[in-house]
């Protein structure tokens, strides 16, 4: 009843786990970015169908896996570096199961993990649409990408799994080293919203949308990485998870910051372009 998508990029260590957790699927695809270690080579003796496409940006790139002919009307949809838990797996089969017309997506709670511990407190965004029907949904945003649902939105209880240092901690800064860049060029550039509202932010029913207008306001605030770091520490309480927690929140912070470093130095380059014009 439910098709799986997983995307993948030179995920050779992190799919093999991936594709267990989903093995009560008989509709799995692997959408790959061209990888060049084993990663296509494990997705087919998996018996995976796999798609591949060479990556642009992030919503475009997800946008054009859920136009893949799915087997099911619903589709799971994950990083190979999570895994959904044996009581998800129960939960979301009955769950859509029963599901009516109206019901577009469902909402999923993710445990992050670092050093073998779940960042409870640490972790800013557990909520995620992760299990919709392909044709009522669409991503907006380059990066950071959010998806859009048509219809109503379930919630489920069950978490699913998510191993983000599961390539170590230099993998994990190379990669917001390249999200960090991408978010500057879109502040830079003016993107997002031009006129979040605090009342939205604060009192939105839906979480994503809520977070969209929080994070616009954020970006408009001074002395944002340490903001961060204060937030996820005192108001979020990320010592109570202690060493993991705490590093974390440094990391966070330290993303913000070359935010900060790599949108001031895309806003002076276009300032000092303009005035050689």
């Amino acid at each position: 009843m439910i098709s799986v998508l997983i995307l993948t990029r030179n995920e050779e260590l992190d799919l093999p786990g991936c594709l267990a957790s989903v093995a009560w699927s008989d509709d799995v695809h692997v959408f790959d970015s061209f990888s060049t270690d084993s990663t296509t080579d494990i997705a087919r003796s998996s018996g995976a169908h796999l798609h591949q496409r060479a990556f642009d940006d992030y919503a475009t790139h997800r946008n054009a896996a859920l136009q893949i002919a799915f087997a099911h009307l619903w589709v799971l949809i994950l990083d190979a570096d999570e895994r959904p838990t044996p009581g998800l797996c129960a939960e979301m089969q009955a769950a859509v199961e029963g599901a009516s017309p109206q019901l577009s997506g469902f909402r999923l709670r993710r445990r992050d993990f670092l050093f073998g511990t779940w960042l409870r407190h640490a972790q800013i965004s557990p909520f995620y649409i992760r299990l919709v029907r392909p044709q009522h949904s669409r991503y907006t945003r380059l990066v950071n990408e959010v998806i859009e649902v048509q219809g109503l939105i379930g919630e489920l209880k069950e978490p699913l799994d998510h191993f983000p240092f599961s390539k170590g901690i230099a993998h994990w800064i190379a990669k917001h080293n390249v999200y960090s860049t991408m978010e500057a060029r879109l502040i830079a550039q003016g993107g997002g919203l031009l006129r979040p509202s605090l009342l939205t932010a604060l009192r939105d029913p839906d979480f994503h949308t809520r977070r969209l207008h929080q994070k616009a306001l954020f970006y408009r605030l001074p002395a944002r990485p340490l903001l961060k770091w204060l937030y996820m520490v005192i108001v979020r309480r990320s010592f109570l998870d202690g060493w993991a927690g705490m590093t974390y929140a440094t990391l966070q912070a330290i993303y913000e910051y070359l935010i900060v470093l790599k949108t001031n130095e895309l806003k002076k380059s276009s300032a000092s372009q303009s005035t050689h014009l």
